[in-house]
């Protein structure tokens, strides 16, 4: 059961966008309280929310305690995936990561040589200032670019590939999304509030 307690729930403000990971066993505690309800994905893709009671009732009386089921001493409850809280509108507050989605937004799917728009797929994370010169993995040095103008600027500055940046790259100061720390394992069920998992993973060094 204590592994159970322990597994991860996606937690929703009240305007359904999600905000933070819990343990189960907060997300139950928080039922209880009425303080959050379940979000429940039916098999037709629809959603339903429940109340402790609720939810209770509607748990599979035959469910395997092994699997997904938490037993008490009268009743046994379904461990929750994802959870809506009954107040809570705000998102907290955290800076813009650095990912390659927010890269992309903030850049707008735009080459920032060529200026021509592409589908994400077309587009390249570019260092301005290659690392083998000395340029950093940081949002003031990396751009969009297309293959052929990343291919004509090769391990260059745009300087000495002679090519003109439309617009120098910038930290954003919006927050296009939130950004919620968890496995990349998750629930089935989230990946209706969450962006793949891809594009939100911070970069690093490794970019390439």
């Amino acid at each position: 059961m204590t592994s159970l307690l322990e597994q991860p729930v996606l937690v929703l403000n009240r305007l359904w966008q999600a905000v933070n990971v819990c343990s189960a066993r907060r997300a139950l505690t928080l039922l209880f309280e009425e303080r959050a309800q379940v979000v429940y994905e039916d098999a037709t893709g629809g959603f339903h929310t429940f109340s402790f009671t609720e939810w209770k009732d509607y748990s599979d009386p035959d469910l395997e305690e092994e699997s997904e089921g938490i037993r008490s001493v009268s009743f046994k409850i379904r461990v929750p995936r994802v959870i809506l809280l009954a107040v809570y509108d705000r998102y907290p507050k955290k800076e813009v990561k650095f990912t390659r989605h927010n890269l992309f937004e903030r850049d707008k799917n735009t080459c920032q040589y060529c200026g021509k728009v592409f589908d994400r797929k077309d587009l390249n994370l570019d260092h301005v200032i290659p690392r083998d010169h000395g340029g950093p993995t940081q949002w003031e040095n990396i751009v969009c670019s297309c293959i052929r103008c990343n291919t004509r600027k090769a391990n260059r500055t745009p300087d000495q590939a002679g090519m003109r940046l439309i617009k120098e790259p910038v930290k954003p100061r919006w927050r296009p999304f939130i950004q919620v720390e968890c496995s990349l394992k998750h629930h089935a069920s989230w990946r209706h509030f969450l962006d793949v998992a891809y594009w939100h993973v911070e970069l690093g060094e490794n970019l390439s």
